[in-house]
């Protein structure tokens, strides 16, 4: 069940692949090692969405959040693809 939550919320769609399932098994150990639970990780990712929304528009189907861990830090990395910039008229 928490594989599934990971990836629906930081994997693309595709499947099967060597390397995606490489990225799951990172992703889990790094969730592991992290302080962050699956709730904390879904809010985070919704208000960052929300914040950037305002100033731009998102390719939301090819958005992608991942965790890294290494033996001093956790980050998280979000590649969110831009359609375009709002008009400065939009952004309040």
């Amino acid at each position: 069940m928490i594989t599934e939550i990971f990836e629906r919320l930081f994997l693309n769609n595709s499947r099967g692949s060597r390397g995606d399932v490489k990225k799951r098994l990172k992703l889990v150990l790094a969730h592991d090692r992290s302080t962050l639970n699956a709730s904390t990780l879904e809010k985070l990712r919704k208000e960052i969405l929300l914040v950037v929304s305002k100033y731009v528009e998102l390719d939301t189907e090819s958005l992608e959040f991942s965790i890294k861990t290494d033996s001093r830090m956790t980050a998280l990395i979000a590649n969110l693809p831009i359609r375009r910039i709002l008009p400065s008229e939009i952004i309040s």
